[in-house]
């Protein structure tokens, strides 16, 4: 049985767009303000296009959503707050979020105001959900590759749920992907992303020849045809992207799928037919190559994929003027109806009614006219003048002595009060708020302030090395390597598919050893999970690496007591972050997108372990690379070269236990120079990914001889010292 009550939420990447969704029947719009959203380079809203935003979708019984859904620099903290107190105060519903300190800091000044989770902070299963939920999230916008049946689960929790169903899809699970931000410092968690995914690649064929093509781009969502079973979901509300699109796009896709939830609501028994001509209007609307329905019910597919063209296909443009007239340009109205006194001797009145609600505003006593009294005439002229607000006069009835004088100047003020009244008592009607109770500004709380006495933020002198290992031989590498080893190796993560081979386990280390979980958390992927957890007590590892928060929340709930690790992929760029995960966590890592300046101080002397080697994963992904070009066979080599334009091969790594992909970068991220400095303050990793048994050794030989104060031969021709000295914008 279809819900009574479900959302249709539209994007506007300007004013324009946001009219456009309203009028074309969206119930919620989301959008950004001039800071902080995960599409720097729409247009976005002026703070004062932002409020008058707000108060139009109350007017019309609809939502504002604010994006403040990036990764925020310690010193954009202390401007947050601000940023957001008028829009809090003048009723936004909203504010969807990556950021857990953000999310925290949010929480704590603005209790009245939902938070959103962002499709950023990849929830991918119910684990996830009901911690943040716990938290004070009202609503999850899970990974944009969950199943149906997955979303159903998180459902289940309790929590809202809101899933994208039309749009362009990124091929990294979103808040995974560093390609952008690696190779050109535009990154996708600043909302500045450069789509290197669009670009042409040369893959290996089954063949052995190198096929050109578009591995990484995929073709836009469509889910019109599955609506029936969505809205039979459960799901709460249904998302269109599209902040970088034009209003016709946003008006126009809202229509179609506006006019279809609508049918299903009417007749819920009733499968939906949907017209061809409209499916052929929403073809006409900016999309990507063809069509596909997304990842609601597979794991992944070549069919997904514009492995020929991923250009946008030509625009119906008698559609989009039909939209531009009927949406954009054509604004609704409410009717309303007025009634006016104006007698001499007493004060002048201004009724407005408009169904159950009515106002009335007095203005100030009505003089006897010298010569010529005013007119009905002008009276209606100046009483009709109700410009751009939303209402219309229906009715007019005027009450005069017919020697009256009152001035137009008062006559306007007359209609302005009256109208700004109804406006309030019209969003009051519609169950919102016209002014909230906002937090004094010497009230806000901000976490970025006296950090050092915090007494959460846990301080600690452990330094060190560890080393993330991913291969049986460099297992092997490693145990020869240590015996004449002059590192202080405090850790060893071995990789979750290499704990079970022969010959490696927690008890052959005497050091702490602990398994490194896997980038991604499914719901396939549970029982699996529940074995290694046993596997990992039973072997004496200390703990375990995590990299993202579906695993925090397992093994949360499963009351797992030992050790527990944050890798960069759980996100600490500020004290925020920090105050919060420092007190989950026993260690953390330290980002891959902040700079020495933007870090260092902020990190330093608390448990957290700063990579100088290793090959960055640019990309987590849920399709498969090796499927889509050569099809599904887990018994082929589990290393596929990824060529792009410029020559360079990055390394695609097949993780078929948990079906995703691992696309690193094309040369090791190397911080040797600067080894010294981190060794004083910070746990420093070495993380081996696809080098072989010389290959490691060597690296391993490399930071050693730095350690001892030598100046020895780079092992490696070419490497990158990653955001070090540049950052991210």
């Amino acid at each position: 049985m279809v819900k009574k009550k479900y959302e249709l939420l539209a994007p506007a990447g300007n004013k324009e767009a946001f009219l456009g969704a309203i009028h074309a029947g969206a119930d919620a719009v989301y959008l950004a303000g001039s800071k902080y959203g995960a599409r720097a380079y729409a247009d976005n809203f002026a703070n004062e296009d932002l409020l008058y935003c707000i108060r139009y979708a109350h007017l019309f019984g609809r939502k504002v959503y604010l994006t403040v859904n990036t990764l925020f620099k310690e010193d954009e903290l202390s401007e947050l707050c601000e940023y957001i107190l008028p829009f809090y105060e003048n009723g936004l519903d909203a504010c969807i979020v990556q950021d857990l300190g953000v999310f925290q800091m949010l929480k704590e000044n603005f209790p009245d105001m939902e938070l959103h989770v962002s499709t950023q902070m990849t929830i991918t299963g119910a684990y996830g959900a009901e911690y943040l939920k716990d938290l004070g999230a009202s609503r999850i916008v899970p990974a944009r590759e969950m199943s149906l049946e997955e979303i159903q689960k998180i459902k289940e929790t309790g929590v809202e749920v809101e899933t994208f169903i039309h749009g362009a899809m990124c091929y990294s699970y979103s808040g995974q992907c560093l390609f952008s931000s690696i190779l050109g410092g535009r990154s996708g968690n600043r909302g500045r992303c450069a789509q290197p995914c669009r670009l042409p690649y040369k893959v290996k064929g089954a063949d052995g020849r190198q096929l050109e093509c578009y591995p990484l781009s995929l073709k836009d969502m469509c889910t019109i045809e599955h609506l029936d079973t969505l809205m039979e979901a459960g799901i709460d509300s249904f998302k269109i992207e599209g902040r970088m699109k034009k209003a016709e796009y946003a008006a126009g896709v809202t229509a179609i799928y506006r006019k279809y939830m609508d049918r299903k609501l009417k007749n819920p028994h009733q499968k939906l037919k949907i017209e061809k001509s409209d499916l052929d209007k929403l073809a006409g609307l900016y999309i990507r190559s063809e069509r596909q329905d997304g990842y609601y019910f597979r794991q992944n597919g070549k069919d997904m994929v514009t492995l020929d063209n991923p250009a946008y296909s030509g625009s119906d443009e008698a559609y989009i003027a039909q939209i531009r007239e009927q949406y954009i340009e054509n604004k609704p109205r409410i009717p309303i109806t007025m009634y006016a006194v104006l007698t001499c001797g007493e004060k002048a009145s201004l009724t407005i009614c408009c169904e159950d609600v009515s106002v009335t505003v007095y203005g100030d006593e009505v003089e006897k006219a010298n010569q010529q009294p005013l007119s009905e005439e002008n009276i209606k002229k100046q009483l009709g003048k109700l410009g751009d607000t939303c209402f219309e006069r229906k009715d007019l009835e005027i009450y005069t002595d017919g020697q009256a004088f009152y001035s137009l100047k008062s006559l306007n003020e007359l209609r302005r009060e009256a109208v700004l009244q109804l406006e309030n008592q019209w969003i009051e009607k519609n169950g919102f708020v016209v002014k909230r109770t906002a937090p004094n500004k010497d009230d806000v709380k901000i976490y970025s302030e006296g950090l050092e006495n915090k007494s959460s933020v846990v301080q600690s002198n452990e330094k060190g090395w560890s080393i993330n290992i991913s291969t049986k031989e460099q297992w092997n590498a490693f145990r020869e390597y240590y015996d004449t080893a002059s590192l202080n190796i405090r850790r060893i993560y071995l990789e979750s598919e290499l704990v079970k081979e022969e010959g490696i386990s927690g008890k052959a280390y005497y050091g702490k050893m602990y398994i490194a979980l896997p980038y991604c958390f499914r719901q396939k992927d549970y029982e699996e999970f529940i074995k290694i957890v046993a596997y990992a007590k039973n072997q004496d590892y200390n703990g375990f690496l995590v990299r993202n928060i579906e695993t925090i929340a397992f093994l949360n709930k499963i009351g797992y007591d030992g050790e527990v690790i944050a890798d960069a992929s759980v996100y600490v760029w500020n004290s925020g972050s920090l105050s919060f995960w420092s007190r989950r966590m026993n260690g953390i890592t330290y980002p891959y997108e902040l700079n020495l300046r933007e870090g260092f101080e902020l990190l330093k002397n608390r448990n957290c372990e700063k990579v100088l080697y290793g090959r960055l994963p640019m990309m987590i992904t849920a399709n498969c690379i090796q499927k889509s070009i050569n099809g599904c066979n887990p018994a082929k080599k589990r290393i596929l070269p990824l060529q792009d334009r410029y020559q360079k091969v990055f390394p695609v790594y097949t993780n078929c236990t948990f079906c995703h992909n691992i696309i690193y970068n094309s040369v090791p991220l190397s911080l040797h120079k600067d080894m010294a400095r981190y060794e004083e303050n910070f746990i420093c990793r070495l993380v081996f990914t696809v080098e072989d048994k010389k290959q490691t050794i060597e690296v391993l030989k490399f930071y050693d001889s730095l350690h001892k104060g030598n100046e020895p031969q780079i092992p490696y021709q070419d490497y990158t010292t990653g955001h070090e000295k540049r950052g991210v914008e």
